[in-house]
């Protein structure tokens, strides 16, 4: 039986933004964190250009884009605006997630099934432009379909529903979530996955054989309070690597 292969880890930097963002000023500074999280043993980057500029802004990204010897993966609703800035900046990946403006934080999936036409266009802009291209889904059939229907070599689990709740239910989420893993690989799709994820829960999702990449933010952002961000980045590190 061949080995399960490594496990990337992907550390979003927004919360380093919405800490410097709250005080007005440069400090924290999140191109200093992402240099941190990289030498720490993030594989890539991950950074949620909003609507609102909330947290991330227009010129963390540019200078991130210079910055980052790793990979970068720009969040990003579908809308014309985000789109003219990703083919702008051209990152390593495009990450296409809902997004409304009331909400504190992605609350699930984007519906690729239902936005089918919308997104066909965003898809083959980005893939032209060489971009990789993910959508943030719900692990369901339906919504995989409708990534292989639009051509997207990466979708992206939405773990926030295992992150919230416990015992059976928990369980019957974390097969959900393996089932739908499955059902992309078996298609070609590259599958991540990634929301809530902490050091409580993260050994049975990194565990999965098929998930390729973790996307974790704001959780180690968070620890990084009580144990460094280096710290708490090296810890998720060996919990995903021990899981395989």
């Amino acid at each position: 039986m061949s080995a399960i292969p490594p496990l990337r880890l992907g550390v979003n930097i927004d919360h380093v933004a919405t800490i410097r963002n709250a005080r007005g000023g440069d400090h924290p500074e999140p191109v200093r964190a992402a240099l941190v999280a990289a030498a720490a043993g993030a594989d890539g980057i991950t950074a949620h250009l909003r609507e609102d500029r909330r947290h991330i802004r227009d010129d963390d990204l540019v200078r991130l884009m210079d910055s980052l010897t790793i990979p970068l993966n720009l969040e990003m609703a579908a809308t014309d605006e985000m789109l003219a800035i990703a083919l702008r900046h051209k990152p390593h990946a495009a990450c296409i997630v809902p997004e409304h403006r009331e909400e504190r934080t992605t609350e699930g999936g984007l519906d690729a099934a239902g936005m089918h036409n919308k997104l066909a266009d965003f898809v083959g802009q980005l893939k032209e432009a060489n971009i990789r291209v993910s959508l943030f889904i719900e692990p369901e059939p339906r919504q995989i379909e409708a990534a292989i229907r639009l051509g997207a070599p990466v979708v992206e689990f939405h773990t926030g529903r295992y992150a919230e709740i416990t015992g059976a239910e928990r369980e019957a989420e974390l097969r959900r979530i393996a089932d739908a893993a499955a059902l992309a690989a078996k298609n070609g799709i590259e599958p991540h996955a990634g929301h809530g994820l902490t050091f409580d829960n993260v050994v049975a999702i990194a565990a999965i054989p098929q998930l390729a990449e973790l996307n974790i933010g704001h959780f180690l952002i968070g620890e990084a309070i009580f144990s460094g961000l280096d710290g708490s980045i090296r810890q998720m590190r060996a919990l995903m690597d021990d899981a395989r």
